[in-house]
């Protein structure tokens, strides 16, 4: 049985810089972005708040939509946002994260 995948888009403010990544354990890869345990862009930028998620029932296909979300332009990225989360509030609380 394959894993549940994660597709995630973290901010540093609303309508700032945007990184998407994809994960296996979401509430693991929210913690260690939000500690700074992971060097990279994320870090780099201070982008600790996650503005949007996506649940997968197969961790392949998460891969293939955070690809392709990677490849979108900035205003169609922005626009996913705001229709999922119009505030771009923090959901790190709101799926368990504490």
């Amino acid at each position: 049985m394959e894993k549940t995948g994660y597709v995630y888009i973290l901010a540093g403010e609303r309508y700032g810089t945007l990184y998407v990544g994809v994960t296996s354990d979401l509430v693991r890869r929210i913690y260690i972005h939000r500690k700074g345990l992971l060097e990279g862009f994320s870090k780099e930028h201070s982008l600790h708040r996650l503005v949007w998620f996506e649940t997968h029932l197969e961790i392949m296909a998460a891969i293939t939509r955070e690809k392709q979300i990677k490849h979108w332009k900035r205003a169609w990225k922005v626009r996913l946002i705001s229709e999922f989360n119009p505030t771009w509030r923090d959901l790190y609380h709101e799926i368990g994260l504490s």
